[in-house]
């Protein structure tokens, strides 16, 4: 009888434990069945580039971009530079798309002609074309690439005849006339990389000589504790906005830093990034209750200003990613995610001390999907596969248009506005297939990507 009393409940034990091991192997095996197919997402990625290159080709053949909703184009300077043909070829390489490269190939070298009477934003110009030709060229090998971004370095070279030698604004690619003295440190500190690997690929000293010296200029009108400005004269050298942050206006100038010296082992770089990073990480960065950010203040006191981030400092967490501050990285991504997922889609600007939205638009931005790729490759946490599927399916549900994407006017209501820029090809697509690509797609190490997604090899190991 009492044999019998104690086995009772041992079998009951064992029943109990054998239903919950049951169990734990139902929800492990659901998991399973949940984790992400990295191929299927890499193949819908690809599939939606190919409806927008569709677009392109229907509506905005040899233009600079598209607009989707009017189904029409738009050049930007009343005459075509094949903005869209040239930013997105590196992609279709890199996605295997051979006849869509081909013809994008194809129309670049039998039409593009930088011999224009027109005035074009040297930042714009060098990031997207310049930086687009030289990676088109690396891929490619077709010589052509070259000759042509040789020819734009040498109409664009004439913006550092200012008094400092930091870049003008604007040049005229024919008469080599120059306007707009009052810049900024983004426009000013991001040509290294592209004028750099000009003056590698063609042996000519001066393409990386005027960048870097525009970068350095810059840089040594630093603040005592070592934060720069919004806006600066580049004749007179005296700054003009003293506000300090990450965000647009400023971004790629920190960036370049870090990158110039990753991709050509300068070490003047690694020394102004190294101050810098320490300046920005004691000055603006900022734990609060709805996260990790990076706010403004005063660059010769460090007064906080405001508390707004946006959709262009999500860039930072693969800036800090590619410096080895994983940690860093990881809260201000989290941060970003928060941001996106207010609405569904990501806003141009928050305060991110009561997380209000202050500008409500969506431009196909690609920051907050570059991040995530440099932090998946350096922790292989599915996390960030889980971002990026969220990132596809909802720019595919808010922005997809019968001709291809339209940017939001309002993340609220999710009202499209009639733009496609190059970059949605060029860098949102392209991270977004690179995240979900297997590693061989592009060897991460031994490539630099410029702030435009254009992937250049590294000089420096």
């Amino acid at each position: 009888m009492k044999i019998s009393r104690l086995i009772f409940p041992i079998f009951i034990l064992i029943l109990i434990l054998s239903t919950n091991q049951m169990a734990a192997n139902k929800i492990q095996n659901n998991l399973d069945k949940q984790k992400i197919n990295k191929a299927k997402l890499a193949e819908e990625v690809k599939k939606q580039f190919l409806h927008a290159w569709e677009g392109y080709k229907k509506y905005a053949w040899g233009h600079d971009e598209l607009k989707p909703i009017s189904k029409s184009y738009k050049d930007w300077y009343g005459v075509s530079l094949l903005m869209t043909p040239v930013d997105a070829f590196d992609t279709m390489t890199l996605m295997g798309l051979k006849k869509e490269a081909n013809e994008a190939k194809e129309l670049i070298l039998d039409s593009l002609s930088f011999n224009k009477d027109i005035y074009v934003k040297n930042f714009e110009i060098t990031i997207r074309m310049l930086g687009g030709l030289l990676s088109a060229y690396e891929l490619d090998h077709d010589k052509r690439f070259l000759s042509l971004a040789e020819d734009l370095g040498n109409r664009l070279l004439p913006v550092f005849n200012s008094k400092t030698g930091m870049p003008y604004m604007f040049v005229n690619l024919k008469t080599e006339k120059t306007k707009g003295e009052v810049s900024n440190p983004a426009e000013i500190g991001t040509l290294l990389i592209e004028f750099g690997t000009l003056s590698k690929l063609t042996g000519k000293s001066v393409y990386y000589n005027k960048a870097k010296n525009a970068l350095v200029q810059l840089y040594n009108r630093r603040s005592k504790i070592g934060l720069v400005g919004s806006s600066i004269n580049v004749d007179t050298g005296e700054w003009v906005d003293m506000e300090s942050h990450i965000s647009g206006g400023i971004d790629s100038y920190y960036e370049y830093l870090l990158k110039s010296w990753k991709l050509f082992g300068d070490k003047d770089c690694k020394k102004m990034w190294e101050t810098s990073i320490k300046a920005l990480n004691k000055y603006l960065a900022d734990s609060t209750s709805t996260g990790f950010w990076y706010g403004q203040v005063d660059m010769n006191t460090g007064e906080k200003k405001s508390t707004n981030f946006g959709s262009l400092d999500a860039f930072f967490p693969a800036e800090l990613a590619l410096s080895g501050d994983i940690k860093r990285a990881e809260e201000l991504e989290n941060s970003c995610y928060k941001m996106w997922n207010l609405e569904g889609i990501e806003p141009e600007e928050i305060n991110f001390s009561n997380m209000k939205i202050l500008y409500p638009q969506y431009f196909l931005r690609p920051e907050i999907i570059e991040s995530a790729y440099y932090l998946y490759h350096y922790t292989h946490d599915e996390k960030y596969l889980e971002m990026g599927k969220t990132f596809v399916n909802n720019i595919i549900k808010y922005c997809r248009t019968d001709a291809g994407f339209a940017e939001l006017k309002n993340v609220v209501t999710k009202e499209k506005q009639d733009s496609m820029e190059s970059f949605f090809l060029a860098e949102t697509l392209k991270y977004l297939y690179l995240l979900f690509s297997p590693e061989s797609t592009l060897n991460f190490n031994k490539i630099i990507f410029n702030t435009e997604a254009h992937p250049l090899k590294r000089y420096y190991k």
